[in-house]
């Protein structure tokens, strides 16, 4: 299989289960319309790929450093995520989503997310699990063919995110302000009590 395909298949998988960035990209493009969803999601593919060079490259110093900052990033995450999730739950009804965000909300969609991505070094060792059964990043690994997977993967990530966007938009478009308070509060709750819970497993480990 071409390394395109393969890394389409790995960014697409690993994107693909509903953490707190799915939640984010959901509710953003339930209430704001598709694509502030969209370009939630473009966030994480963006620390996805960024992962993926690394890993595809072989630098373990790089790795090491982040493995080894690992909770104060966590930390960081967490308390981002707590902090999105009560903002939520204290936002009002938004009305359906009629046109395109401006650019700086945009902007800050996209940023919010790639920070939360890159939060969770933990993904890197994701694909470096994967590209070494792959035989990327080894000594012997062609750097075309290293190349062609990480633009895979992006591309893998972008796919799942346009998808759940678009989705999720169309259904906002069907909901009225009562239906949109109902997923502030829920989408809020999850992602508070998942941000509450990284924290407490930090403080935890740190013990």
């Amino acid at each position: 299989m071409h390394p395109l395909l393969h890394g389409f298949a790995i960014g697409f998988s690993i994107a693909a289960p509903v953490g707190p960035i799915g939640l984010l990209c959901i509710r953003r493009s339930l209430a704001e319309g598709r694509a502030a969803g969209f370009v939630s999601g473009l966030g994480a593919a963006t620390a996805d790929a960024l992962y993926g060079v690394l890993a595809a490259l072989g630098l373990t110093a790089i790795t090491h450093i982040l493995l080894a900052y690992q909770p104060w990033l966590q930390f960081g995450g967490g308390a981002f995520l707590l902090y999105l999730g009560l903002a939520t739950l204290r936002a009002p009804a938004p009305a359906p989503a009629a046109s395109t965000p401006a650019a700086p909300h945009l902007l800050a969609a996209y940023g919010s997310t790639l920070i939360l991505t890159l939060a969770n070094p933990l993904t890197i060792l994701s694909f470096l699990g994967i590209f070494a059964g792959l035989g990327v990043g080894a000594a012997t690994s062609s750097a075309f063919a290293a190349g062609w997977l990480v633009v895979g993967v992006f591309l893998g990530s972008v796919a799942w995110w346009l998808f759940l966007s678009t989705a999720a938009g169309c259904l906002g478009r069907r909901l009225d302000r009562g239906g949109l308070r109902i997923v502030n509060l829920l989408s809020g709750f999850v992602i508070a009590a998942i941000g509450a819970g990284q924290l407490a497993g930090v403080l935890r480990s740190l013990r």
